[in-house]
């Protein structure tokens, strides 16, 4: 028996116990979301620890977006310049050190960059990639070096980022740059293709880099729902946008992770930990190789409305009502959200007195106490 206690290792010899315990999902996910907000390494220190106390095991790290890139990439030294300042960066050193702090906890890190939407901030150190200076985003379609940038990020994140998934993004792609920019407008004439035709264009390029990488993909589910049937088999669709697309994308053959943002989006904060304890990932999926190509689920921080001052009391207690449903057999899941309540509302106290402001249970997301008693007896 092999115990963690803080940053001890304590080897029990003989133990007279056995632990018979297994997850029913392998992928066990939270998306914390930097761009939006930087948060300070400390912080998603403290995050990386809480997971561990409800057996999540893959850290999705949403890097970059529309509003700030701020991770260094050596490739492309430049691309730093997209950060919203210098004391709001991540050097390669620092994500090494985030992706070896999760890897002795048993959590993989899922490293996002959300191709060919969500990129503006990539042309602040190379307008070249924007289609215009008037019209910057999505990425430069026609630009040859536009992909060579990705094969660079791609290339600097496989001596980082060890996790065997990568994820490119893919959704909310406004293609309307690329037809009313001249020079995209007349590539896209000369190659026969339309705005949608490039959108899967650039996907599919960006997913054989990622495959030349050693990677396989996450993308999101517009990838699978405009083109499900071109994407590679080594795929994993991420559902977010509703119910109903796990089924299809499994009836095609292809892994789902699910996070649906009316029921797994944790700054949805009027969705109360009973919704998320209730989201079933493999509802209407009643094959058995179709319900094993469900590889999990994923509860989303999102950060334009958190920073490294709330995002804790945001997450918790809510993502550990989907953290049991992700790991307990189907049968022993509670059919009644109530007879979940005082677990829950224990293991809350639990993570407060371990020094993760975890909100109270009553209410919304971020719900003030009720009562005058606290969790510190």
């Amino acid at each position: 028996m092999v115990l963690y206690m803080a940053f001890r290792v304590i080897k029990v010899h003989m133990s007279p116990w056995t632990i018979i315990d297994q997850p029913r999902f392998s992928y066990r996910g939270l998306l914390i979301d930097t761009s939006r907000h930087y948060l300070p390494l400390p912080v998603i220190r403290k995050v990386i620890d809480s997971m561990t106390y409800a057996k999540l095991n893959v850290l999705h790290w949403h890097i970059v977006d529309t509003e700030s890139f701020p991770l260094e990439i050596p490739s492309y030294p430049k691309l730093w310049n997209g950060a919203y300042s210098t004391s709001e960066q991540y050097s390669v050193a620092d994500a090494a050190e985030i992706v070896s702090f999760a890897q002795k906890r048993g959590i993989n890190v899922l490293a996002e960059i959300d191709v060919p939407g969500h990129a503006l901030s990539w042309g602040t150190g190379y307008p070249s990639l924007w289609p215009s200076k008037d019209c910057q985003q999505p990425l430069d379609v026609s630009n040859e070096f536009t992909f060579k940038v990705i094969d660079g990020i791609l290339s600097d994140f496989s001596k980082i980022f060890k996790f065997k998934f990568v994820h490119l993004g893919g959704d909310e792609v406004d293609t309307s740059c690329w037809t009313t920019t001249p020079h995209i407008s007349k590539w896209l004439k000369k190659n026969g293709m339309n705005e949608s035709q490039a959108y899967q264009y650039f996907v599919l390029r960006a997913q054989n880099l990622a495959l030349s990488h050693g990677y396989e993909i996450v993308n999101w589910e517009e990838t699978f729902n405009n083109f499900g049937n071109k994407l590679s088999r080594k795929t994993v669709v991420h559902n977010w946008l509703g119910g109903g697309v796990a089924q299809q994308v499994v009836a095609s053959g292809l892994r789902c992770i699910v996070s649906n943002q009316d029921k797994w989006y944790l700054d949805h904060l009027d969705t109360t930990w009973q919704e998320f304890y209730a989201n079933e990932p493999l509802t209407n999926i009643t094959n058995l190789k179709q319900q094993k190509l469900v590889i999990g689920g994923e509860v989303c921080m999102w950060g334009e409305r958190i920073d490294g001052s709330d995002i804790e009391q945001t997450i918790w207690p809510r993502a550990a009502a989907a953290a049991e449903r992700l790991w307990t057999p189907y049968d022993e899941l509670a059919k009644d959200p109530r007879q979940v309540t005082g677990r829950l509302a224990h293991f809350r106290c639990l993570l407060n007195q371990r020094g993760v402001a975890a909100a109270p249970l009553a209410g919304q997301g971020r719900a003030a106490p009720e009562a005058n008693r606290g969790c510190f007896w």
